[in-house]
């Protein structure tokens, strides 16, 4: 039971970062039906700044919670002016070429990203700084850190916040009626141009803030760690229906779940020494408490893409589904 509880807290964890960085993706699918692979490389840009800064600040007087929310004050402008360039320039000149077209140029854009993240700051992994105390709290015999706790009420707080903005402002209803009709919103006198480059921007600060949760809770970036945190974000919106919100946050924490799940039992359920019927076909390796595990915690991922694939098959619009009049 205990090891079920720890497996939870990390799982909703994990499960906040993918269901931040999944909100950029539906945000832009929902809005122009543009799969933004290089929002994961946006993501990882934000932890390299927002490392940058704690190591230049770090030296100095400034007290330590006040140099990392410098930071993350830092990589949201900068993430910003990245996402705003790729709507600008590479994607709004191709918004009524064939669908192929965005999507090879948002993946080369990922590839564009991840080299110049490559020349700024090297290629060797980077150790993020942990300048703030981080005290653990106990839960019977279960953990939970105060990064942990900082993550999951900050992951939840910006969901509210984005709904909110979505449901409840003018800007939000502009953005719900260009993910409508785009040509009945400028009739109506919405500027498409305009709540197009403002999605790319509320996504990209996001995924700049998650970036920093995923250097701060993992403890290590690399240029590279865009690809992967953005395939699963990506199917963690896929999971929960792309183009919904709540869709994107469920697909998210879900994912995160299972990957938590696979990687505490996984190994344990395939160990064919606990099973008397393998047992008995295996009595060399199972002898004096041996093991024969098939698949260690290594398998975690394999895990959750195989969950998210049997949810599709039975479900193919998500758990949620698409709902076009709640995009955003």
């Amino acid at each position: 039971m205990d090891i079920f509880l720890q497996q939870i807290i990390n799982g909703l964890t994990t499960g906040s970062v993918y269901a931040v960085v999944a909100l950029g993706y539906t945000m832009v699918y929902g809005v122009i039906q543009l799969i933004n692979f290089a929002h994961g490389e946006v993501v990882m840009i934000g932890a390299m700044v927002a490392f940058t800064v704690i190591v230049a600040l770090a030296g100095g007087s400034l007290p330590a919670p006040l140099i990392l929310v410098t930071a993350v004050l830092a990589a949201i402008p900068v993430c910003m002016v990245i996402g705003y360039l790729l709507e600008r320039v590479a994607y709004r000149p191709l918004r009524h070429a064939p669908r192929l077209a965005p999507l090879i140029t948002a993946i080369g854009m990922s590839i564009i990203l991840a080299h110049l993240a490559l020349m700024v700051w090297g290629r060797n992994p980077k150790a993020f700084p942990q300048i703030i105390e981080n005290p653990v709290f106990h839960i019977g015999e279960a953990t939970i850190s105060a990064v942990q706790i900082a993550i999951i009420l900050l992951s939840f707080a910006m969901m509210a916040s984005l709904t909110w903005f979505v449901y409840r402002t003018r800007f939000g209803i502009a953005m719900r009626a260009t993910a409508e009709d785009v040509r009945i919103a400028a009739l109506m006198g919405v500027n498409a141009n305009q709540v197009i480059a403002a999605t790319f921007v509320i996504g990209a600060a996001l995924g700049a803030v998650a970036g920093v949760m995923y250097g701060s809770y993992y403890g290590i970036i690399h240029y590279t760690m865009g690809f992967t945190l953005g395939l699963k974000a990506f199917s963690a919106a896929v999971l929960g229906g792309i183009g919904n919100l709540a869709g994107a946050v469920l697909g998210g924490i879900l994912l995160g779940l299972v990957e938590a799940m696979g990687s505490g039992y996984i190994g344990e359920i395939s160990d064919l020494c606990r099973w008397s019927l393998t047992n008995a076909m295996l009595v060399e390796q199972c002898k004096d408490g041996g093991n024969y595990v098939l698949f260690g915690s290594n398998y975690q991922d394999v895990f959750a893409f195989l969950m998210l694939i049997l949810v599709l098959v039975f479900r193919p619009s998500g758990l949620l589904g698409e709902r076009v009049s709640e995009r955003a």
